[in-house]
């Protein structure tokens, strides 16, 4: 029995990993999670000083580390990407007054853009046709239309 090449099943990591990130929202939650994580890492006070501030203070790390985790339930949950998406731009858009706006906007930055893309995603969708596939398809000089 001769098997073709659509019939064999897929072979290596790399394939696999192409697999898995086509059926989800990756670069959407990627970039989220990469804006929560820049934000943390530009925080620059101590745990005691956080302390003393109160919640102004436990808010500036609070919202990216609620940013990352959301971004890796996009990842990991898709199905629930579009309340994860709204939620993760709601928290990018907080961090402006709680973390030294927003990770210097690059977090800002970055969680929205990576809530939009997440919250864009269609799960159903057909790949995209090149315009060379397109412009193949089409009849030429209206060979295909039917007059009435």
């Amino acid at each position: 029995m001769l098997m073709t090449t659509a019939d064999r099943p897929r072979q290596g990591l790399r394939p696999a990993f192409r697999h898995w990130r086509a059926r989800r929202p990756f670069w959407g939650g990627l970039l989220l999670a990469l804006g929560g994580g820049w934000i943390l890492l530009t925080e620059k006070a101590s745990l005691k000083v956080v302390l003393h501030i109160g919640m102004q203070g436990l808010a500036g790390y609070l919202l990216p580390g609620l940013m990352l985790l959301l971004g890796l339930l996009i990842l990991f949950n898709p199905a629930q990407r579009l309340f994860y998406s709204i939620t993760g731009v709601l928290l990018s858009l907080g961090t402006w007054v709680t973390s030294n706006l927003g990770g210097f906007l690059i977090g800002l930055l970055l969680g929205v853009t990576g809530s939009c893309l997440a919250f864009g995603w269609l799960p159903d969708q057909e790949p995209r046709r090149g315009r060379r596939v397109r412009k193949q398809a089409k009849p030429a000089d209206g060979a295909g239309l039917t007059k009435v």
